[in-house]
């Protein structure tokens, strides 16, 4: 899966719309191997991003957990220190 995509299910706050866009542009931009689609590709990318958002948003309104729902700053500094494992001390500050 592409890296850039996160997962936005059972956070507290739940996903925002454009969190939840940005994961379906990220997605159509693997498939498609387009950061930026041509002209002539450009209608059917964006109704592709709009209509994974639309099916994202279904799914994650869905699926139902009784886990608790995660804390997105404990989660990102989970993230962080995972960086900075990997790639050393520079990514600790990001």
């Amino acid at each position: 899966m592409c890296r850039n995509i996160k997962t936005l299910f059972n956070f507290e706050p739940p996903a925002t719309e454009a969190e939840i866009r940005a994961a379906s542009l990220q997605f159509v931009r693997k498939l498609s191997g387009f950061t930026k689609p041509s002209r002539a590709n450009e209608a059917a990318f964006s109704a592709a991003v709009e209509e994974t958002a639309r099916v994202a948003h279904t799914l994650l309104d869905s699926l139902v957990t009784t886990a608790p729902a995660r804390d997105r700053e404990v989660e990102a500094a989970k993230a962080r220190a995972r960086a900075a494992k990997r790639f050393g001390g520079a990514a600790a500050g990001s």
